[in-house]
């Protein structure tokens, strides 16, 4: 095991940056006894690990760390931002293409919110995203049912506290009225649980729809709606800065891994498939024997009357005798006769 506790990294972020788990799953594996370092299983997380160190998980080696990647994400509304959900409700991560790595959220959108959510690989850049510390700005769209003035939205600038919740110093710009609801734009730093609505509420406003657009100096823009697009190392190094990459502890200089799709089957499988599949359609296709006919018993089968499907039924002429009504003269004709045409019997 690593011979000094206090250098190097926690095991825990290290499975973690692996992507193999979060920090707090790689917990749990490492309470279980599935976790083994240099050879020696462990059963606490306070452990800090070198690059040196063997790290093996389920009995196989620790593959080796991710770049730390940063994704623009436009959560639609109805995707609950968890990866999975007890109720059983859609979540953004089933919703996401299966060829990305694995991605965790820097904090979290409501079901009936939109706009730009930020994913990230990386769990030391996620909390510290989510630090009251760094205090980046995010900015919202509202559109709320119910009458507001600028003076009102103003005395948000020193905070409100609602139900008990201080909430901090909030930028609130009356966009737009209409005859019933009204557009706002929301800039706060600390993003507390249903921060907006319950500030509006407070306002006797009811939210009908909420739309992040930007978080800090990433901004949601022309991204469609259920569409994610990678953030270039270059410049998430460069939003970031030398104190904030220090602080979240960001690999810019590994590998970017990448997921292999599952091969396809052989081919003495694909062929069996296939045979299979024909002696299925053969069987389905064959007369089905007799009854009490006995071996050796041939019985002629009648031919199957072709069935006209109902829309040639419908637009086709029905011809004499095909269920075409029959005129004035053949009905009253005696049976069998039939008058001249153009006479009409008296």
């Amino acid at each position: 095991m690593a011979q000094n506790q206090h250098e190097g990294e926690r095991i825990a972020k290290v499975i973690a940056r692996a992507g193999l788990c979060s920090r707090r799953e790689a917990e749990g594996w490492i309470t279980a006894g599935r976790v083994a370092v240099n050879g020696e299983k462990i059963s606490s997380p306070a452990l800090n690990v070198q690059p040196s160190d063997k790290i093996v998980v389920d009995g196989k080696p620790l593959p080796g760390a991710e770049r730390t990647r940063l994704f623009l994400y436009h959560k639609p509304r109805g995707l609950v931002t968890t990866s999975s959900d007890p109720q059983g409700r859609p979540t953004i991560f089933g919703a996401l293409p299966k060829d990305l790595p694995r991605l965790i959220s820097i904090g979290r959108l409501d079901l009936s919110t939109e706009g730009l959510l930020l994913l990230t690989n990386d769990g030391g850049l996620a909390r510290a995203l989510e630090l009251p510390a760094t205090a980046w700005l995010r900015r919202y769209r509202v559109r709320a049912h119910g009458k507001v003035t600028q003076a009102q939205l103003d005395e948000l600038r020193d905070g409100v506290t609602v139900d008990g919740v201080n909430y901090g110093a909030i930028e609130a710009t009356l966009d737009r009225e209409q005859t019933s609801n009204v557009w706002i734009t929301f800039a706060i730093r600390e993003g507390k649980n249903r921060e907006v609505r319950n500030v509006l509420r407070h306002l006797d406003l009811h939210v009908a729809r909420l739309i992040r657009v930007s978080f800090g100096p990433f901004q949601l823009g022309d991204i469609d709606e259920g569409g994610i697009e990678e953030v270039p190392t270059r410049v998430l190094r460069d939003q970031l800065g030398e104190k904030l990459a220090k602080t979240a502890g960001v690999d810019f200089s590994a590998p970017i891994l990448t997921r292999r799709k599952e091969p396809p089957p052989p081919q003495r499988e694909r062929d069996a498939a296939s045979d299979k599949r024909s002696r299925n359609e053969r069987s389905a296709s064959a007369p089905l024997p007799s009854r009490g006919g006995g071996e050796g018993s041939e019985v002629e089968s009648k031919p199957k009357r072709e069935k006209s499907s109902p829309d040639k039924k419908k637009f086709q002429r029905p011809r004499r005798g095909e269920g075409a009504r029959p005129s004035f003269d053949e009905r009253d004709a005696p049976r069998g006769r039939r008058p001249p045409r153009g006479k009409r019997p008296r």
